[in-house]
């Protein structure tokens, strides 16, 4: 019996919220991937916009091949890049716009003239209104149009800035027919399924449709990946309830979505996202420049240390590290510092039972949501060290990692994907049986776990929480036991 867990005194060393760190040259190899999930890396994110499809495949495979050596769960993340619209080719490179100066829009992929602008998504001029916004270069510039025709949009520089070929346009006042799941990542999607990764995240997401496109095409290549969807677009905060409900995880895109909404409106939606994901019991993510400047350098600043906490604090599942890992100089010392911020956040509120309540959420409870609740309030009560969830499924886990209390939740299942899966989900501690968990002794089964991974006493309290039927014709139980 093998519960594929390193030491738990070192385990219980990582905070509780997850991370997940993005995958690129600077980290692809075995060598530096170890040494991430030693800092503390939950969960791996292949960004779909940059790199081969070879590079990814590689990228899956040593992934894969530490943890099997290391004997730990870790998740894959597929992230789709999603409808991104960008700029054309420059006449000159790069172009500085000034403020009050006109420049035009016009049809093509080149532009020909200084003031002329291109965009390689060809519908834009007929979409955009006299009026709409139209951002450059993740917000270095914006532009206001003022007059359209058939094939130009004259617009005013409202803020000027330095831009270059194939940069960002993000249009917020502009409704696009462009679709979310667009022909390119329909066919990384697939891929995807193939590699049997656990989650996938879309980009650009406006609706519930989107998401539900996404978990059918999905679900039609024999996949069981989590649907993510990224949160980056005013139209997605105007269906946000609806979006949260039809995904199984969310991701705070803050790069795009500060860009689509006016900056300072920002830490607003970043707060109301985690809350209405907190209510349906949704795992979150939030990205984007969490420790940007650990790219080149070994310390982040007190602001970026401020952010993780932040986000912590209002209820992050997990944060994600994008260029920090992918690219920088420091990509280990950028995860555990995260790791580090984590646990003296954590801290501020272990013990604080206010906590557990806000955390639980309160919607669609079936009779095992009530007993996995309740599962916490008798562990409390009896003093007891461990809860130790017995389900196939990941249901459990996620419904107890909202409660949001400080004791080790071990959750055990016989199912590969779902025990990577659980690496996103706050608190909990993944373990995969061998054997088919209706065939596990559970009492044997946790005392021969916690002798090998734990220095707990003889008799030391804990609390198991199963499905399974324990007497013949009971099932969804809540037994108390102690360690022998």
């Amino acid at each position: 019996m093998d519960s594929n867990l390193t030491n738990f005194k070192t385990v219980s060393n990582f905070a509780r919220t997850k991370i997940v760190a993005t995958v690129g040259p600077a980290s692809r190899t075995p060598e530096v991937l170890s040494e991430l999930i030693v800092a503390g890396v939950d969960v791996f994110r292949l960004n779909m916009a940059h790199g081969t499809k070879e590079d990814h495949e590689l990228a899956i495979a040593n992934i894969r091949k530490v943890a099997d050596e290391m004997q730990v769960p870790v998740g894959i993340l597929v992230d789709l890049a999603g409808p991104k619209i960008r700029l054309g080719k420059l006449l000159n490179e790069p172009i500085n716009l000034i403020n009050d100066e006109v420049v035009r829009f016009v049809r093509g992929t080149e532009s020909k003239a200084p003031d002329e602008l291109t965009c390689l998504y060809q519908p834009m001029i007929d979409e955009v209104k006299v009026g709409d916004a139209i951002v450059l270069a993740d917000g270095i510039a914006r532009l206001t149009v003022t007059k359209k025709s058939a094939d130009e949009l004259t617009c005013v520089v409202v803020d000027g800035g330095t831009v270059r070929s194939r940069q960002g346009v993000n249009l917020p006042a502009t409704t696009l027919s462009v679709p979310a799941l667009g022909e390119v990542d329909i066919k990384k999607a697939i891929w995807a399924a193939g590699q049997n990764v656990d989650f996938v995240s879309l980009s650009f997401v406006s609706n519930a449709d989107d998401i539900n496109q996404l978990k059918s095409l999905l679900a039609s290549n024999k996949s069981h990946a989590l649907a993510i969807a990224k949160i980056e677009k005013a139209e997605a905060l105007e269906n946000l309830d609806a979006i949260v409900k039809a995904s199984n995880g969310i991701m705070v895109a803050r790069g795009d979505l500060g860009v689509e909404i006016a900056i300072e409106k920002t830490p607003g939606a970043q707060k109301r996202i985690i809350k209405c994901c907190l209510q349906h019991r949704t795992p979150v993510i939030v990205a984007t420049q969490m420790l940007e400047s650990m790219h080149t350098s070994k310390t982040p600043t007190r602001a970026e240390v401020t952010d993780v906490a932040n986000a912590i604090l209002d209820g992050a599942d997990a944060c994600m590290l994008s260029g920090e890992t992918a690219i920088g100089q420091y990509p280990v010392a950028a995860v555990k510092m995260m790791n580090n911020i984590a646990l003296e956040t954590e801290a501020s509120f272990q013990g604080n039972s206010s906590q557990v309540t806000a955390h639980a959420g309160n919607q669609g409870w079936d009779v095992f949501d009530a007993v996995v609740f309740g599962s916490a309030q008798i562990a409390r009560r009896v003093n007891a060290e461990m809860v130790v969830i017995v389900n196939t499924s990941t249901t459990a886990a996620l419904m107890k990692s909202k409660q949001r209390d400080f004791i080790p939740v071990l959750c055990i299942t016989d199912d590969p994907q779902s025990y990577r899966q659980m690496c996103l989900f706050w608190g909990i501690i993944p373990t995969l049986s061998a054997v088919p968990i209706t065939d596990i002794p559970i009492r044997t089964y946790v005392d021969d776990w916690t002798k090998k991974y734990t220095d707990f006493e003889t008799g030391t309290p804990f609390v198991i929480v199963t499905d399974m039927e324990v007497l013949k014709g009971i099932h969804d139980s809540v037994l108390v036991a102690t360690t022998t």
